[in-house]
């Protein structure tokens, strides 16, 4: 045999060998499925053969289950039948449409809604989804899936049942299983209608309140924005505060009720610091801005105190401070005495007056170039009958705040000298007229 020696791969021999190698492909080429590769056919009926034949023999005994449900993840497609499996061990069998068990399918007592209705039964059941879920992590979508189902199928279970639902959502809710946005199913027309949502409200967080607490549930709440949602349980003609807080006081939830008159309250401020400003930057007329301030106080039961905090924050938000300290004062100076006749109207009380001397001390301080300008501001509102003497002197004295007292004490000694002297002769002098 003569060897041929081989061609170098960028010799252009080896180069055309290399072409004919890579014969092109037909698109569309057919390729033989291996056996193990064709789809199972879809057959929810015989997976639910196997949970509940195992279930059966399990029992009542709720460790047994979790220590049986946990194995045969290992054999059984949770994922393709992950509502299958939520079915059965809530309802004991296959749910159809609308929430009723098929008369047909076997079913199992080994579920919530054959259990007993109490809190430490459904305490019990929360610790066999919490097990299930962290062991097959796949299953924590599956699972808000069928709690959303569920909760849209109220109308078909009966009354204890929902009952035990409520307390288990609770549990889950509190333990973090569940997320607060599957409560966005209580919202459905026809339950909220019907009252159906807000008497399951009402079991689900007495469980939740009663694992956690009310500030745990207005984090959780807030975090799928459903804080300021908690209205719609009802139907649009008794979405306010007042039948809110009734209903729920009456059920035993006082502390929901104050949640949800404080949340109203929060929204309002908001909503009113919006239009204020505004209004500001409009140039409206004062009174106009003070008849509209005072309509909203009446209309959201907003006190003095906190309105007053929202027209400072308001007036020193509609402009572009100087950066220089010089000039600030100056400039603050007088877009506060163009301002002081609205102010002036909501410090009819010494606690409103002391609010604002408090929400000065604050932005001085937050804002450094503003530090010098403390005394000014406050003299200026003494003057203009925004503030008086005796919270003045009050706040001086004990009521002001830590942040930066040293340099606005300093500042106000001398005014607090004279407003002492002069109180002392206007006293001097009534006694003299007496």
């Amino acid at each position: 045999p003569v060897l041929v020696p081989a061609a170098h791969p960028d010799h252009p021999v080896a180069s055309f060998m290399n072409q004919k190698q890579q014969k092109p492909t037909l698109s569309g080429q057919r390729f033989k499925t291996r056996k193990r590769d064709e789809k199972e056919r879809f057959d929810p009926t015989q997976f639910q053969d196997c949970i509940i034949q195992g279930l059966t023999e399990t029992g009542t005994d709720l460790e047994a289950v979790a220590k049986f449900l946990d194995a045969s993840g290992a054999k059984l497609d949770y994922r393709r039948y992950a509502e299958t499996l939520f079915d059965i061990l809530v309802a004991g069998g296959m749910l159809a449409p609308g929430g009723t068990l098929a008369d047909d399918m076997t079913r199992t007592d080994v579920c919530v809604f054959a259990a007993q209705e109490d809190l430490e039964t459904m305490q019990a059941f929360a610790q066999v989804f919490n097990k299930l879920i962290r062991r097959y992590k796949y299953l924590e979508k599956g699972f808000e899936d069928e709690v959303k189902k569920l909760l849209l199928f109220l109308k078909g279970f009966s009354e204890s049942e929902r009952n035990k639902l409520a307390m288990l959502t609770g549990i889950l809710l509190a333990n973090g299983t569940l997320n607060a946005s599957i409560l966005n199913s209580l919202y459905n027309e026809n339950l909220v209608k019907e009252g159906v949502s807000a008497a399951f409200a009402v079991k689900l967080f007495k469980s939740w309140i009663n694992e956690k607490d009310i500030n745990a549930v207005a984090v959780s709440l807030r975090k799928v924005n459903m804080d300021n949602r908690l209205m719609e349980l009802f139907p649009a003609n008794k979405q306010s505060v007042e039948h809110f807080s009734k209903y729920f006081t009456e059920a035993g939830l006082k502390e929901l009720s104050e949640y949800v008159r404080n949340q109203q309250t929060i929204g309002a401020r908001k909503e009113l610091q919006k239009e204020l400003q505004e209004q500001m930057s409009r140039g409206d007329p004062f009174k106009d801005i003070i008849l509209y301030i005072k309509e909203e106080m009446k209309k959201n039961n907003i006190s003095e105190q906190t309105v007053i905090a929202i027209i400072w924050s308001s007036v020193m938000s509609t402009v572009e401070w100087n950066k220089k300290e010089e000039l600030v004062a100056e400039q603050a100076i007088k877009h506060l005495k163009q301002y002081s006749p609205l102010l002036a109207a909501f410090t009819t009380q010494g606690q409103s007056e002391l609010t604002l001397l408090l929400k000065i001390q604050e932005y001085c301080y937050d804002n450094i170039h503003f530090m010098k300008a403390f005394q000014k501001i406050v003299v200026l509102f003494y003057k203009a009958e925004v503030l008086s003497e005796e919270p003045i002197l009050k706040w001086y004295k004990d009521a002001h705040l830590a942040k930066g007292k040293s340099v606005f004490l300093e500042q106000m000694k001398k005014f607090v000298e004279w407003l002492k002297n002069a109180e002392e002769e206007s006293e001097s002098e009534a006694e003299e007229g007496d």
